[in-house]
């Protein structure tokens, strides 16, 4: 008899054990969610303006070294040309070719790029229509 009750007070107290409770931080989920997803036109003024440094030879309203943004979107629109295309390296400049040899050092950036983050910045070029 004493040994089952021995053995009922190890049972007893080995379920009583005290158990951790994990917490999630609810607020970091929140965060996570409610972080709108990027436009292409925000996508693709953050590549120009980041990691395609094209914003050190194009402005949006003036000619700086290469033609203004406002000025490339309206020659493309006008010539139904595609700037996707163009910064692949499968098309001819068509805004202004002088300018061709600069740009060229700066295709071998775009060239690496997806085509998610080049039709990100035509659409971004697109957006300075007037």
């Amino acid at each position: 008899m004493k040994k089952i009750l021995f053995l009922s007070a190890v049972l007893t107290f080995a379920s009583c054990k005290k158990e951790e409770k994990t917490t999630i931080d609810n607020s970091q989920i929140a965060t996570e969610e409610a972080a709108p997803a990027a436009t292409p036109e925000e996508l693709g003024k953050s590549i120009f303006e980041g990691k395609g440094n094209c914003v050190s030879c194009h402005q949006v309203d003036q000619k700086v070294i290469g033609p203004s943004i406002q000025e490339i979107a309206k020659t493309y629109k006008s010539k139904n040309a595609d700037i996707v295309t163009f910064l692949k390296g499968n098309a001819d400049p068509i805004v202004d070719p002088s300018q061709y040899d600069v740009m060229k050092t700066n295709l071998a950036v775009t060239k690496e790029m997806s085509d998610e983050e080049l039709l990100a910045i035509q659409t971004y070029i697109y957006s300075h229509l007037k």
